[in-house]
């Protein structure tokens, strides 16, 4: 089975890669120092290149390229580190009122995140600790939504909101206009500040049901095809780190030969190596079962969100050990690496809840 993306996929990518490396290449850094959140000019480009539209059919104002289409630009934007909303408004946001919205919300609310011209966020955490239907507290009750929710990746300069809410015993996801009344928000300082991060209060806010999103395992399911997505995001920054690290290893000399020569960095940049191409066949085989709808969707989902996060992680950390002092500086690039593998790290849950996930999968598998 070839699990390669097709040729108009890999146009698209070739396309991206191009378009990023020359106009988002220093916007993690300005977005960091100015505190911006994200880069608006930027954000405006890619609303009309159409791809924040991917995965939504043209119907509703996408350009119809499916779920393996937004995996691939998903790949270039994390290798390019672009402060962009892109994940909140795509993966999770657009996503959901796919999914579960009926015909009157995806035309009213599709056309505006696929342009751009609307922000998506997704609420689901009310405090630390792993997703679970318990920790949902805020409630909807005769369409006013009333709760807390932080952390809210992209919240403070979203415009619609996919909230995560009871309704007495059933748990499900509404969706909430940010600009109406009953609503505040509050920055919050994170460890990657050029993302925005922020809580959300809602006072009665006018809110309405997805209606195909009533019970919690439709929002796992959501988590589910999100994880495929951020580990596209996660593989990008991950080889991103590795070429960084290659790159000086070989250009950079101590005791007459390049460092790239001794065994002890041969040694980190090879472990590295490893761990992304088995992120990438995680990968790949998460975009096959999100495309095709796979019965494994749950297995394939949590490996790969759990082999992409180790392979960022670890990549980010020898790239910052293999530049030496020199990595530990304000002036390096590494330190955007290793902050953006620790926010994706997190946004859906850190990894001991996908290894859990994809264990209680597997043996619930093996007994059937």
């Amino acid at each position: 089975m070839n699990f390669e993306f097709s040729e108009e996929l890999g146009a698209v990518r070739a396309q991206a890669q191009s378009f990023l490396r020359t106009h988002a290449s220093g916007s993690a850094r300005r977005s960091l120092e100015q505190r911006t959140g994200f880069d608006a000019a930027l954000w405006e480009q890619v609303g009309r290149l159409g791809w924040l539209g991917a995965a939504i059919p043209e119907a509703f104002g996408g350009i119809g390229l499916g779920e393996e289409g937004l995996c691939v630009i998903a790949e270039e934007v994390g290798r390019s580190l672009a402060a962009l909303p892109f994940a909140s408004s795509a993966y999770l946001a657009a996503q959901a009122v796919l999914l579960f919205g009926d015909a009157g919300q995806k035309a009213r609310l599709l056309p505006d995140l696929a342009r751009g011209s609307a922000i998506g966020c997704f609420a689901l955490a009310e405090g630390p600790g792993a997703p679970s239907p318990e920790a949902v507290r805020a409630v909807l009750a005769g369409g006013a939504l009333t709760g807390r929710k932080a952390p809210v990746v992209d919240g403070g300069i979203a415009t619609l909101a996919v909230v995560a809410v009871r309704d007495h015993d059933e748990v499900g996801l509404c969706v909430a206009d940010l600009s109406t009344v009953g609503v505040s928000r509050d920055g919050l300082d994170t460890i990657d500040p050029s993302r925005n991060v922020a809580a959300l209060s809602f006072d009665r806010c006018p809110a309405e049901w997805l209606p195909g999103a009533r019970g919690w395992p439709a929002v796992m399911r959501l988590l589910d095809r999100a994880a495929v997505l951020f580990a596209f995001e996660q593989l990008g920054g991950a080889q991103a780190s590795l070429d960084m690290a290659r790159d000086y290893a070989l250009q950079r000399r101590a005791f007459g030969r390049q460092i790239g020569s001794f065994q002890a960095i041969k040694h980190k940049l090879a472990d590295v190596y490893i761990a992304i191409e088995l992120a990438r066949s995680n990968a790949y085989y998460g975009a096959y079962a999100l495309q095709s709808a796979a019965g494994d969707m749950t297995e394939a989902a949590s490996a790969a969100r759990v082999a992409a996060t180790h392979a960022f992680e670890l990549a980010s950390q020898e790239n910052l050990q293999t530049h030496g002092g020199m990595g530990f500086t304000w002036e390096s690039d590494c330190h955007l690496f290793y902050r953006r593998a620790k926010h994706l790290s997190l946004v859906l849950g850190a990894a001991p809840f996908w290894r859990d996930r994809l264990v209680g999968a597997l043996e619930f598998r093996n007994a059937a």
